[in-house]
């Protein structure tokens, strides 16, 4: 099976107050952690950046030649349909390029897993006890956490179901915050993949030191 990753790095970063995506992290910048996993992927055939042409070659300019490029757009699924336009494979990874502690092995995993069923997603169960609150902060009521999953990306698709989908979200005027959302809209399920593995999203200053330490005990690693 074939695939193309499509790395979605036009975010405005406005919960970090800084690009999050050219923070360095154990001495490279974050996109290119995620870059790299993909590119070390034996299964992933392309790699897409999505996202302004000076992040490009700011972050990645010595990896042009292994890369292809495209703009993003305003908001997160005008991006991924840009980079789903450049998708040539019968299968399409869609990953956001703040979440640099992704493995080339949970991204075979996860191919693996839409190869037997067309759509497939990572993501981790929730294990801490949840709990909905007022607009003050105080507790209302428990939440049964029983079947609610983090999301996670990459999420893979078969590319055609994939396009299918993003025609069904514009022509119904919608927002999507991700490719599982997309697929719902066409009535489609996703199959969840949890690997285990640590694969945190940037999204505050201290997700930083959180995925430093966790690169540093070499996380991505552990069976």
């Amino acid at each position: 099976m074939v695939c193309d990753a499509v790395i979605v790095a036009s975010g405005s970063s406005r919960r970090m107050g800084f690009d999050k995506l050219a923070a360095p992290l154990a001495g490279r910048p974050v996109l290119r952690h995620t870059v790299e996993a993909f590119l070390a992927c034996a299964e992933i055939d392309r790699v897409i950046v999505v996202g302004p042409p000076d992040r490009f070659a700011e972050l990645l300019g010595d990896l042009e030649d292994r890369l292809v490029r495209a703009d993003g757009g305003r908001e997160r699924q005008d991006s991924v349909m840009a980079g789903l336009a450049e998708v040539r494979a019968e299968y399409a990874a869609i990953h956001d390029g703040a979440r640099p502690l992704v493995s080339p092995a949970a991204i075979s995993t996860c191919l693996a897993v839409a190869h037997a069923c067309d759509a497939a997603a990572l993501a981790r169960p929730v294990t801490e006890t949840m709990k909905r609150a007022d607009a003050d902060g105080f507790t209302e009521d428990a939440v049964d956490r029983g079947g609610l999953w983090h999301m996670e990306t990459p999420q893979i698709f078969r590319t055609e179901l994939l396009r299918e989908a993003y025609r069904a979200v514009v022509a119904g005027g919608l927002a999507v915050t991700d490719e599982v959302s997309a697929l719902e809209a066409i009535g489609r399920r996703t199959r969840l993949v949890s690997t285990g593995l640590p694969n945190l999203k940037i999204t505050h200053p201290g997700d930083l030191r959180i995925a430093a330490a966790l690169l540093t005990t070499d996380a991505r690693d552990l069976p």
